[in-house]
């Protein structure tokens, strides 16, 4: 829809066919008995992408559509342990000192230093990966850009952390602080024994630019760009479900529906994942970056009592080991004790009244398929596990439960198309670009990739950036490099 909606204030005519009977793809919403829910993401991050998009395709700003609300706090963090370390939004000068309160005193400094570097990291990677189309050789993109600190090691020279959970054990050494940073990158579906130094960015993002939610769910953000885009002129088909790129000449002509009718265009956005359709990904980028990549296990709970003032936002409980749950999450299988996070909203919006309360459980779990997602005693054993986690963060959740409803990779699957109901990972530098995503001009000519599954990866923030790269190839041509 982000591509939509410039391509249309750029003079094109556009259609966009949609497979389910909705708009917004995997940013859904769940409502019963006045309850309202997320069933994709709950959060924004560098909400600056859609306030672009809003501005370059119509009068009103973002937020004369949607109420953007930056909570007090970022997260709660709950530890194995016991700790808790309750960190301020986008206040670096906070971080550091809720965590020195919660690891003692030179925590928050070790983690700031690490920030610092992160940063860096962004600065090198920030336009290559957000800001331009990927380059037909993006071999320099394989290249960690982390400045990682030279660790010395007796006898065997010096060594520098190649992963996350390197860069935590070696450059924070404060256990807690490490499984801070192993939890921001399985909350991004990474598996931090394998994930590169750059993905630091990651939390950097999120503690350098805030936390933000929408009044009412981050569903009305989608509603909100459906709506731009029919004003702009973009007409939506739902219920037509894309089956094969039709090529003439070389190049695309058009799209064939699952029910066997045609439509023609001078050009064909695709906002599915690169073996969903049969066409080449073009050059650069791993087409099968990620094969299966992991999913989200969600408990959407209505509970009778209020919201008590000062709760936060977000509460993260993390699991008791980040090795064994990244060996299940990554090996096919369901983790013992995995990191649940809590959304506890202050929105009278999402509730009946003052009197109750929805909250939204979840954790990243392996994709369905080697687990059956679908299997009821499965289902229920493990949002009794998730709903245990939370506990800490909700004291009496389950003699406060109404009732629940329970969302899997299965149901992922179903409604998005996404093979296994996986989430993308943002594309990140290194690795050898294993974690690049296929580029976005893509073959036959004229046909193009967006979303997560494409350059420069999955979130919410990296979609509406794809939508604007595509968006300026199909205008400008090959030659486009990008906003300037």
């Amino acid at each position: 829809m982000a591509a939509a909606a410039r391509l249309a204030v750029a003079g094109h005519r556009v259609t966009v066919y949609e497979r389910t009977a909705a708009y917004g793809g995997s940013v859904g919403g769940f409502e019963r008995d006045g309850f309202g829910f997320d069933t994709g993401p709950g959060v924004l991050h560098v909400p600056a992408v859609y306030r672009d998009l809003f501005v370059k395709t119509g009068k009103e700003p973002l937020e004369a559509c949607v109420e953007l609300v930056q909570p007090e706090h970022d997260a709660l963090h709950v530890f194995a342990d016991g700790r808790r370390a309750l960190l301020p939004n986008a206040s670096r000068g906070g971080v550091v000192a809720a965590l020195d309160g919660a690891f003692g005193a030179g925590a928050g400094a070790r983690w700031a230093d690490f920030l610092g570097r992160a940063g860096e990291t962004w600065a090198r990677t920030r336009r290559p990966l957000l800001e331009e189309p990927l380059p037909a050789d993006p071999a320099p993109l394989g290249r960690d850009p982390y400045p990682a600190l030279r660790r010395r090691r007796l006898l065997r020279g010096a060594r520098q952390a190649a992963t996350l959970a390197e860069v935590g054990a070696w450059e924070l050494g404060v256990p807690g602080l490490a499984a801070l940073l192993d939890g921001y990158a399985l909350a991004y579906g990474l598996d931090p024994r394998t994930a590169p130094a750059s993905a630091s960015v990651l939390p950097y993002l999120e503690q350098t630019f805030g936390t933000w939610y929408v009044r009412g769910g981050l569903r009305r953000l989608a509603r909100a760009v459906y709506e731009r885009c029919v004003a702009r002129g973009v007409e939506f088909v739902f219920g037509a479900e894309v089956a094969a790129v039709v090529e003439k000449d070389g190049a695309a002509a058009g799209v064939e529906l699952a029910d066997g009718t045609s439509a023609a265009a001078d050009a064909v956005v695709a906002g599915v994942a690169p073996d969903a359709l049969p066409a080449a990904p073009g050059p650069g980028g791993a087409a099968g970056a990620d094969p299966v990549a992991p999913g989200r296990f969600t408990v959407l709970l209505a509970l009778r009592g209020g919201r008590p003032a000062g709760t936060a936002h977000r509460t993260v409980v993390h699991a008791p080991s980040a090795v064994e749950e990244a060996a299940a999450v990554f090996g096919g299988s369901p983790a013992e004790r995995p990191t649940v996070t809590v959304l506890r909203p202050d929105d009278p919006a999402v509730r009946p009244d003052a009197e109750h309360e929805a909250v939204t459980v979840a954790a990243v779990v392996a994709p369905h398929g080697p687990v059956d997602w679908t299997d009821p005693g499965l289902r229920a054993r493990y949002a009794d596990t998730l709903v245990a986690a939370a506990a800490d963060a909700v004291p009496g959740l389950a003699e406060r439960t109404l009732w629940r409803e329970v969302r899997t990779p299965a149901e992922t699957e179903r409604e998005t198309g996404a093979r296994g109901g996986g989430v993308p990972a943002p594309a990140l530098a290194g690795a050898g670009g294993r974690l690049l995503r296929p580029a976005n001009s893509a073959r036959p000519r004229g046909f193009y990739r967006a979303g997560g599954w494409s350059h420069p990866g999955g979130g919410l923030p990296h979609a509406g950036m794809s939508g604007a790269l595509v968006a300026g190839l199909v205008v400008e041509g090959p030659g486009f490099r990008g906003s300037q």
